[in-house]
C-alpha cells in the first residue's frame, strides 16, 4: 500500500490543480457566450475522443510500462494547458481551442486512467480492492471540496493565467511521486498457438476486440455492463446541465457554483472515508444498486430545489452515494478478469460507458435549450410546471435534470429485478 499511496497522493494534488482549471474555464466560457451548449460541448469534446482511444488504449496498457504511460499521460496534460496559457498571455485565446486542448487531454488521458487503474491489482492486496478504490474516490471529491473554493478566492486575484500556472505545477507533482515508484507488471499473456500462427493484421483485430469478446462471453460481466451504462447515460446527461442549470437558476452566481461544488466533496469525501473504515458490504453488486438508488433520489431532490437551501443537502446525499457504487463497481471488474487481461478488458468496459456519456453530453444542450426550456415557458404547460420549476430561465432544464435523477433510481429498481446480475463472483474468471 506504501507504493499505491505516494502515487495517489501525486494524483490527488494533481487533479486538484486540474479541477482548478475546469473551475475558471467554466466561469470564462459561460461570461463569454452565456450558452448552455457552449460549456456542453467542452464536455463533449473531452469524452468523444476517448471512444476511439479505447479500442487501442487497452493493448497498449497490457503491453506496456504502466508507469511510463501515466507519466506521459500527465506530461501531454501539462503541455496542452501550457498551450493554452501561452494563447491567453498573447490574447488569442478562443472558445475552440478550448475544445481542442480537453480533445487531447481526453484521448490521452483515457491511457493515463486505464494505466493507473490496472496498477491497482499489482500494487495491492485483494482485500483491500474496495479500500484503494475508495481511496481514489477520495481524489475525485477532495479535488471538489478544494478546487472551487481555491479558485474561487484566486480567480478574481490572479486570473486564469495564474491557476493554469499552478496547474502546470501540480502535474510536476503528479510525475515526481511516480518517478521514484515501482509498479509491478502483471505476468505476460500466453498466447495460442493459433493467435501465433494468424497474420499480422488478424492478430491485431483480435487483440483490439478482445475485450468486448470476454466481456461478451461472460453472462454476469456483459449484465453488469448493461446496468452500470444505463445508469452513466442517465447521470452524465444529468451532469452535462448541473452547472447551466445553477448558473441560470441564481443569475450567473460563481460563488453559489462553488459552494455547491463544496457540498459534492464534502459528502464524496465523506462517503470515501466511512466505505475506507468499513471495507464495503461483502456482496458488492448489493453497494452498487443502493449507491445508484441513493444517487437518484438525492438528485431528484436537487433538481426540484431552487437555492442553496436545497441545492447543498441535496449535493452532500448525492455525492456521499458515489465512493460506494464506483468502489464497488471497479472491485467487481479488479476481481473478475486477471490482472494481465484488465487493460483490454477495463478499456472495453470504458468504450461502452465512454461512447454512452458521449450521447448523453451530445443530447444535453439540445434538449435543455431546444426542447425544455421553451417547453416550460410554453402557455399551456407553464400554469402546470411554474408552482414547481418556475417559468424562469434554467426552468426546463431543471425539469430535465429531475428526469434523468428518476431515470437513476428506474436502473437500480431494475438491477434488483435482474437475478442473474447477482452471479457477479468476487473472484477471479478464466479466460473465455
Amino acid at each position: 500500500m506504501r507504493t499505491f499511496t505516494i502515487i495517489w497522493l501525486g494524483q490527488l494534488v494533481s487533479n486538484i490543480g486540474s479541477y482548478m482549471t475546469g473551475f475558471a474555464l467554466t466561469i470564462w466560457a459561460w461570461q463569454l457566450t452565456e450558452s448552455t451548449t457552449a460549456l456542453v460541448l467542452v464536455d463533449f469534446f473531452y469524452d468523444f475522443p476517448q471512444i476511439p482511444v479505447a479500442v487501442v488504449a487497452g493493448i497498449i496498457v497490457d503491453r506496456f510500462n504502466r508507469k511510463y504511460l501515466m507519466m506521459y499521460g500527465d506530461a501531454i496534460a501539462a503541455f496542452s494547458t501550457l498551450i493554452l496559457l501561452v494563447l491567453l498571455f498573447s490574447h488569442q485565446l478562443l472558445l475552440w481551442h478550448l475544445y481542442l486542448a480537453s480533445a487531447v487531454m481526453g484521448g490521452f488521458g483515457q491511457i493515463q486512467e486505464l494505466a493507473y487503474s490496472t496498477s491497482i491489482t499489482t500494487l495491492v492486496p485483494a482485500q483491500h480492492y474496495t479500500r484503494a478504490n475508495s481511496m481514489n474516490s477520495m481524489i475525485h471529491y477532495g479535488s471538489i471540496i478544494i478546487a472551487p473554493a481555491v479558485a474561487g478566492l484566486l480567480y478574481p486575484i490572479i486570473g486564469l493565467k495564474g491557476i493554469l500556472g499552478i496547474d502546470l505545477v501540480t502535474f510536476g507533482v503528479a510525475i515526481l511521486t511516480l518517478l521514484p515508484s515501482h509498479i509491478p507488471q502483471p505476468p505476460p499473456e500466453i498466447k495460442s498457438e493459433s493467435w501465433q500462427q494468424a497474420g499480422k493484421f488478424s492478430r491485431w483485430r483480435q487483440e483490439a476486440t478482445f475485450g468486448l469478446r470476454y466481456i461478451w462471453k461472460s453472462p454476469h460481466l456483459l449484465r453488469l455492463l448493461m446496468v452500470t451504462a444505463l445508469f452513466w447515460f442517465f447521470h452524465d446527461l444529468g451532469s452535462a446541465i448541473d452547472d447551466p442549470m445553477i448558473l441560470a437558476r441564481s443569475g450567473g452566481n460563481t460563488q453559489t457554483l462553488g459552494l455547491i461544488g463544496a457540498a459534492a466533496g464534502i459528502g464524496g469525501i465523506t462517503g470515501a472515508i466511512l466505505l475506507t473504515v468499513w471495507g464495503g458490504p461483502k456482496k458488492r453488486i448489493h453497494g452498487l444498486l443502493l449507491g445508484f438508488m441513493g444517487a437518484g433520489i438525492a438528485k431528484t431532490l436537487f433538481g426540484f430545489g431552487q437555492n442553496l437551501k436545497v441545492w447543498m443537502p441535496a449535493q452532500f446525499c448525492s455525492s456521499l452515494n458515489f465512493p460506494l457504487l464506483d468502489s464497488s463497481e471497479t472491485a467487481l471488474w479488479m476481481e473478475n478478469v486477471a490482472p494481465e487481461l484488465q487493460g483490454r478488458v477495463f478499456a472495453a468496459n470504458s468504450l461502452v460507458l465512454q461512447g454512452v456519456s458521449t450521447l448523453a453530453t451530445l443530447l444535453a444542450g439540445p434538449l435543455a435549450e431546444g426542447i425544455f426550456e421553451p417547453f416550460v415557458r410554453s402557455s399551456r404547460v407553464a400554469g402546470l410546471m411554474g408552482p414547481i420549476f418556475g417559468t424562469q430561465s434554467g426552468a426546463g432544464t431543471a425539469l430535465l435534470y429531475v428526469l434523468t435523477s428518476l431515470g437513476l433510481i428506474t436502473v437500480s429498481i431494475g438491477g434488483y429485478c435482474c437475478s442473474p446480475l447477482f452471479g457477479v463472483k468476487n473472484s477471479q474468471t478464466k479466460e473465455p
